[in-house]
């Protein structure tokens, strides 16, 4: 089993602890029954990678195998409390599980954070039975607000530990491998005027081919 990298998860571990104390995350929480119809019945063995602390995997444990997976210790322990299975692994590194192990792989807000996410979306493929649902999600960073933030010099996004800044577009590319591939946009005061520019997340299914 992979043994990830000390720094990278101290340095997640730094970073999550430091925004929870100033509430910073950010969640989107239309994004849940988006998950839940794309996973569909229960009865399946699910993978979420970036797992955290579980606050999306808790949404799908009832009547599932969930299996968690990330490089923050801390927020694995309060994962486990939940009834997840916890793996501490880099996301990176080739995936510790054997070839079509699970039904249903999460990405909830990772593909940002990673430097390969084409990588990280083929160890997914791999990782799914034929058929297997892939679901996730990625902030929304061509939106109008930071568009704007462009024009007046300011970095859109502060975030030190997002590596990429994907548009529908690119989502669209990372999925070219699967089939049946849907995206929704969720968040944002003003979406329904224009939700590709006015919402701050992008959810996404894909379906395994055979």
């Amino acid at each position: 089993m992979s043994t990830p990298n000390a720094h990278l998860s101290e340095f997640y571990e730094r970073h999550h602890a430091a925004a929870r104390n100033h509430g910073a995350f950010v969640f989107v929480p239309e994004r849940i029954p988006f998950f839940k119809r794309a996973l569909g019945a229960p009865g399946k063995r699910i993978l979420d990678l970036g797992c955290r602390s579980g606050a999306v995997a808790q949404h799908f444990v009832e009547g599932n195998e969930v299996v968690g997976l990330d490089v923050d210790r801390v927020a694995l322990e309060e994962a486990e409390k939940l009834g997840i299975e916890t793996v501490v692994a880099d996301v990176e590194a080739t995936l510790p599980f054997p070839d079509k192990s699970f039904d249903a792989v999460i990405a909830g807000e990772l593909l940002e954070h990673v430097r390969f996410p084409e990588e990280v979306v083929a160890d997914a493929r791999r990782l799914l039975r034929p058929g297997g649902i892939f679901v996730g999600s990625v902030p929304n960073m061509f939106n109008l607000h930071n568009r704007l933030a462009f024009l007046r010099g300011q970095r859109p996004d502060p975030d030190p530990t997002h590596l990429h800044m994907l548009s529908p577009e690119a989502v669209s590319t990372l999925l070219e491998p699967f089939d049946d591939v849907h995206m929704e946009f969720f968040g944002g005061r003003f979406i329904r005027l224009h939700r590709r520019l006015l919402s701050w997340d992008i959810a996404f299914r894909a379906r395994r081919r055979p």
